[in-house]
């Protein structure tokens, strides 16, 4: 057995076991390097550590760090909150609010899981309070997270621009931006309607009224609504407990405050303050905004932009720095890194060339174009979109290196294919759905994704192959 077949063979079983069992797939790609490295290839630690991609760990932590902070301070609420009233309380347009709001996350950098997990329970919320189908709008945000995920300072957009860049292809960042938008808007459309947006034209619910939000929070550091203002301890009342009771037996004794007049009901939903956008929250969004302009207008990093970012907000408002560490994408970046340290090792043993090849030999280029669309899109959707791409692409290389298929039109099948298929519940970003849906709809929300995202395992790969893979060839 040659060393090019024992390295792809370990690759499946990294896959394999990440998707079997409860061990992270980075650790496991970072086993089966040292693994594969050292019994096989003869490599040292220190050659090991040189597949290592620190300049993509500093983008993951950095921008998850700001992201992190963001939603500490209330931005990401605040945004909710404006793009709400900005469609007037039209219910039909929330979901596409939040199509727009997680695919300007992603396009400005945020991981693709990670913006899925701040907007994820946010949507849910929409959808429990307006009465809208939760697998609408969980589809909707991830669909949303993978039409931005593509722009070329956002994490998707990085890895496979930088493989093109690399093995010196012929590419367009702004083709495989705009693809996977418009795939993904299309795609967005149908589930709209096969999931009834079409109950939903016409219904309006109020949007949010009241006094801003008090600023007893130092910068908004919950990043929620908040206590109204106006409220006093009497308004508090305990949430009942399991048992039914109320939870405030300790204060039985105490008298019981009047009555007071009961609110009028909101048209639909539940009244709520609005978040004003208060210095720190205006800073964030300048800080956003300078991280998208310096990458792409004077090509700065953006890892290091966004640290940059980050420690001004943090000196400014330290309460929005509470606890964002801990809340970076640490499993995603551990599994990027992992992966793309195990794909290093690859191309150092000539794996990448040597599979590229043997893909070209099947004779038929259009259905080798095809096998490897369904095989990413078969693959993310029990794994990370993330790793997959840092797998995948490079091992297309050499095929594409032929010219008899475009490269720009297999790349942006290759992601898309890859991509659309992260609302399977055994994908991240399907995963946090589920877990942001009520729980007496999860079971529910559960087979639903998994009957969709399996579909996309068929639907994604033939339809970019007849619209972009197919053309390149006529």
């Amino acid at each position: 057995m040659s060393d090019q077949v024992i390295s792809i063979i370990g690759l499946v079983l990294v896959f394999v076991i990440a998707t079997f069992t409860k061990v992270h797939m980075g650790v496991i790609a970072i086993v089966a390097a040292f693994v594969v490295g050292t019994a096989v290839a003869g490599e040292s630690a220190d050659e090991l550590f040189a597949g290592f991609p620190g300049d993509l760990f500093v983008v993951l932590v950095g921008v998850t760090l700001l992201f992190a902070i963001a939603k500490n301070n209330g931005t990401v609420d605040w945004l909710v909150q404006a793009s709400t009233r900005a469609v007037r309380g039209r219910i039909a347009l929330i979901p596409w609010v939040m199509f727009l709001i997680t695919g300007a996350l992603t396009a400005s950098g945020a991981v693709v899981p990670g913006a899925v997990g701040i907007m994820a329970p946010i949507g849910m919320g929409f959808a429990v309070r307006h009465k809208i189908n939760p697998i609408l709008m969980g589809l909707l945000i991830i669909n949303g997270a993978s039409a931005g995920g593509f722009s070329p300072i956002s994490i998707f957009g990085t890895i496979t621009n930088g493989v093109v860049q690399r093995e010196d292809l012929p590419g367009s960042e702004g083709m495989l931006f705009l693809t996977s938008f418009l795939f993904n808007l299309a795609l967005s459309v149908v589930v709209f309607f096969l999931f009834g947006g079409r109950k939903l034209l016409g219904r309006r619910a109020e949007t949010v009224t009241g006094k801003p939000a008090a600023e007893g929070r130092e910068g908004g550091g919950d990043g929620g609504a908040g206590v109204p203002a106006q409220a006093t301890a009497a308004d508090r009342t305990p949430a009942p407990t399991p048992d039914g009771t109320s939870g405030a037996t300790a204060t039985a004794t105490a008298p019981a405050p009047a009555p007071a007049p009961a609110p009028a009901p909101a048209a639909v939903g539940v009244e709520e303050e609005v978040l004003r956008l208060d210095p720190v929250r205006a800073l964030t969004v300048l800080g956003v905004i300078s991280l998208a302009v310096g990458s792409l207008a004077f090509d700065l990093d953006v890892g290091l932009m966004a640290f940059v970012v980050s420690a001004v907000l943090c000196l400014v408002s330290p309460a929005s720095a509470k606890g964002a560490v801990e809340r970076c994408a640490w499993p995603t970046v551990l599994l990027v890194c992992g992966i793309v340290m195990y794909v290093s090792l690859m191309d150092k043993m000539g794996t990448i060339k040597w599979a590229g090849e043997s893909v070209s030999d099947l004779g038929t280029p259009l259905v080798s174009a095809l096998l490897i669309c369904v095989i990413g899109g078969v693959v993310s959707a029990f794994a990370s979109t993330t790793g997959i791409l840092g797998a995948l692409i490079p091992l297309a290389v050499p095929f594409l290196a032929g010219g008899e298929i475009g490269a720009i039109g297999m790349i942006s099948a290759l992601a898309i294919s890859s991509s659309v298929v992260d609302s399977s519940p055994f994908s991240t970003s399907g995963a946090l759905t589920v877990a942001s849906a009520p729980e007496e709809m999860r079971d529910t929300v559960f087979r639903r994704l998994m009957a969709w995202g399996l579909s996309m395992t068929v639907i994604a790969p033939l339809a970019t192959w007849v619209i972009l893979v197919i053309p390149g060839q006529l």
